[in-house]
């Protein structure tokens, strides 16, 4: 983990600008003191629940990053009334009004970002659409504060190669790089340009005119960013420890205690090159041993086997014996738990347990 923020922090601090990191994937606030660039921030969440837990340990520079929702604004409010600066994201001028309008109500003026659609991935405005972006900028000058645009290269994910995710990053910087521009030349403000996604930020080579990077897998890394090629497997910091329960030999099944309860049922690797299952299986010092995955996953039962088209051999795991689970997806593994069992190198000596948490508010 330590060395996979340094990698990010030396990356960007190369590029000349700032991480922001999102804090959706660890939500654990001993994990984002040791990735934040200080202790008030800047971060990110995708959640008001994270938004009041980062702020009461100390965050001040929070920008919830997921299109907000009129009846939330009471919630932000009163997080900026107890000294977090809590920006919000959207893409429509009825949320710009109701921002304005919440704004004007409270005397004080919300800061929000305009998001930018950069891929088509998900939501956003068009980085070309002049007259949609204005009118959301026009609208939020009525009352609340127009602090930038945003936006996320969740095409990314899908893309494969060193080339083509280059090409993403460029994608994404210059649809918002854009879209300041025509903010700018009406006369609006636009001081915050911010592009993030964990592939792009490790593949970005010019970031001109952008003034900030959020990600946040990066942190623990996962199998779905290793098949994209942005990780090796050894970067991955987060397993999950699971105990041999039983075998089914003739049918050339081991079988563990971590179903898809403690795994996820995330298969974002099942469109790549190398499917993994519900996770890679590794030994207890993270060794992967070859060629096996949880191939199936009941809610407590997890069936390790040899991958499909393999000619590997299952290893001789007896009855108690332990093994790691590589996840899939970082942030939908660490949802399942309640915290981290943190371990340095191969010892396996637990040194500090982090506490994380979930849910919504």
């Amino acid at each position: 983990m330590e060395r996979n923020v340094a990698r990010l922090k030396a990356r960007l601090d190369g590029l000349g600008v700032t991480l922001r990191p999102h804090l959706k994937t660890c939500k654990s606030v001993d994990v984002a003191r040791r990735v934040m660039t200080s202790p008030a921030g800047p971060a990110t969440v995708s959640t008001l629940r994270e938004a009041e837990q980062f702020a009461a340990a100390g965050v001040r520079d929070i920008l919830y990053a997921v299109g907000v929702a009129p009846a939330k604004l009471p919630q932000v409010l009163a997080l900026r009334a107890r000294g977090a600066d809590v920006a919000v994201v959207l893409d429509t001028v009825e949320q710009a009004q109701a921002v304005a309008q919440a704004s004007r109500s409270a005397g004080t003026r919300i800061p929000a970002l305009i998001e930018i659609d950069c891929d088509g991935h998900r939501s956003g405005v068009r980085p070309d659409d002049a007259q949609r972006l204005l009118d959301i900028g026009r609208a939020l000058e009525a009352g609340a504060e127009l602090r930038g645009v945003l936006t996320h290269a969740g095409g990314s994910y899908a893309a494969s190669g060193s080339e083509a995710l280059r090409q993403c990053a460029e994608t994404e910087r210059r649809s918002v790089v854009d879209a300041a521009a025509i903010l700018r030349a009406a006369g609006l403000p636009c001081p915050v340009v911010s592009v993030g996604s964990t592939p792009t930020a490790h593949h970005a080579t010019d970031l001109a005119g952008v003034t900030e990077v959020r990600a946040g897998v990066f942190v623990f890394f996962d199998l779905v960013m290793a098949g994209i090629g942005v990780c090796q497997v050894s970067d991955i910091a987060l397993s999950v420890l699971a105990t041999v329960i039983g075998h089914q030999r003739d049918k050339g099944w081991i079988l563990i205690d971590a179903g898809w309860m403690a795994l996820s049922q995330d298969r974002g690797t099942r469109r790549q090159a190398v499917d993994q299952g519900y996770g890679l299986v590794c030994d207890m010092a993270g060794v992967p041993y070859a060629d096996l995955i949880v191939g199936d996953a009941n809610q407590e039962h997890g069936i390790l086997m040899v991958r499909p088209g393999s000619d590997g051999l299952l290893p001789d795991l007896a009855i108690g014996d332990r093994v790691r689970i590589l996840p899939n997806h970082a942030c939908a593994t660490g949802a399942q738990h309640r915290g981290y069992h943190v371990v340095r190198g191969t010892s396996g000596r637990v040194e500090a347990e982090w506490p994380r948490f979930g849910g919504w508010q």
